[in-house]
């Protein structure tokens, strides 16, 4: 007579530790997966449907309202989108300020996974509180290097949460040199710091869990590409944002208000560990030195290296940040003219958790016919289903329901999935 299959239900009624709502709903039959659904549950913003009739003079605070963790990524990104679209040079000044504002936000988000989401899973704790406990020296670094990266965001945009200093052409004022003077020596000082967090990071026990994926980052000719450049993949693909609806599509499922994105067909992997897969190379040379004293070897296809690829970035985005704001002056205006025409606009930057991709079509009057916004977190939502897959094998199904809900919590908080965002997170349901 066969074994009779035997069905166990666990439901956990909240994820913790990361930004909005969703389910996971996990059937395990026979030992074996019989069903995996990742769900994002959180109603519809309809961002892209209340911008159309909009001016274009309002789209980047409006866009930037869409997050709270990384309102610059999508400032920047509807920024470089129009002023393509409406041939507008940026001034020298101009475009170097935009990248520093940006690592602002690289540096406190990253912090702000690392330390409070991220960290405790791999040392036992629940939160960062009993982290700190234990780590009170870590967390108190990674407090000050989140707040340093928030008070540089302020400096460029008069505020920290939803900034308001971005326009279309450039920003609307110029920090005074004795700030940018003051802001300098607290980056510098953080470097060692930053440094720290590094080896700190490296030193933390990961699972072993190697996996075959496709990465999906911005590359740039020279720089490591955060605010410019094309798009490209581990398979060798390299594309304008232009041409992004060519090669990446998007799909409705019925478990998900988050629309999930494929590549070929496939999922893929966008974020830091992604980033830094294929711009290894085009990291400072000092950073580049410090990562080979880890001993990670790149590409990685562990996708737990994330929690070091998110400290390697934020010494990157220190040292672009000193480099960019050496010799500072302020410019005649901090601004260029824009002249709106009618077309379709596209731009894509890369955000804290990864690719950033919009698309306007504008009027001739400036104002939106439509719009189009494919955050890092959707596109990603296909890899962390195929992710758990992969990881609860490797871990083993035979754990009890307990040890197998916080696998999957770390496994999905590893991405640092911004809900509300990708809407357009973990209840944990459990079937043997």
């Amino acid at each position: 007579m066969s074994e009779l299959k035997r069905t166990v239900a666990v439901h956990v009624p909240v994820l913790a530790r990361v930004e909005g709502e969703g389910a996971l709903d996990l059937r395990i039959v026979d030992g074996e997966i019989a069903e995996l659904r990742l769900r994002i549950f959180e109603p519809p913003r309809f961002f892209e449907k209340f911008l159309e009739g909009r001016h274009y003079t309002e789209i980047p605070d409006m866009v930037a309202r869409i997050c709270g963790i990384c309102p610059v990524a999508y400032q920047a990104t509807a920024a470089q989108a129009l002023e393509h679209l409406f041939g507008v040079e940026l001034s020298p000044w101009a475009r170097d300020m935009r990248r520093v504002f940006y690592c602002g936000e690289w540096i406190q988000s990253h912090s702000l996974h690392i330390h409070l989401l991220a960290a405790p899973d791999f040392f036992g704790c629940n939160s960062v509180i009993e982290l700190a406990r234990i780590a009170p020296d870590a967390v108190r670094r990674g407090l000050r290097i989140q707040a340093l990266g928030n008070e540089l965001m302020d400096v460029f945009g008069a505020r920290s949460v939803h900034p308001v200093g971005v326009r279309i052409g450039g920003f609307h004022g110029a920090p005074s040199l004795a700030r940018i003077r003051t802001m300098r020596e607290k980056l510098r000082a953080a470097l060692p710091e930053a440094e720290a967090l590094i080896r700190w990071a490296a030193g933390i026990a990961v699972p072993q869990d190697d996996q075959a994926f496709v990465s999906v980052a911005m590359r740039h000719p020279d720089d490591y590409a955060i605010e410019r450049g094309g798009i490209g993949a581990s398979d060798g693909l390299h594309i304008g944002a232009d041409a992004y609806a060519d090669h990446f599509t998007e799909r409705q499922e019925p478990h998900s208000t988050a629309l999930y994105s494929d590549y070929r067909g496939q999922p893929y992997l966008v974020g830091p560990l992604a980033r830094l897969n294929l711009n290894h190379d085009r990291l400072p040379e000092r950073v580049r030195m410090l990562l080979a004293e880890t001993g990670l070897v790149l590409p990685s296809r562990n996708l737990f290296h994330s929690l070091v690829a998110r400290a390697v970035e934020i010494l990157l985005a220190l040292h672009e940040a000193l480099r960019l704001l050496d010799g500072y002056r302020e410019p005649d205006s901090p601004w260029v003219p824009v002249t709106p025409r009618a077309g379709v606009a596209y731009g894509c930057t890369e955000a804290p958790r990864g690719l950033l991709w919009h698309r306007y079509e504008m009027d001739a009057d400036g104002r939106v016919v439509s719009a189009r916004i494919v955050p890092p977190t959707s596109q990603n939502q296909g890899r962390i289903e195929a992710d758990l897959r992969l990881s609860l094998l490797n871990f083993g199904l035979d754990h009890p329901d307990d040890a197998l809900r916080l696998h999957c919590e770390k496994v999905i908080r590893n991405y640092d999935p911004c809900i509300s965002c990708a809407t357009h997170f973990l209840a944990l349901n459990i079937g043997r």
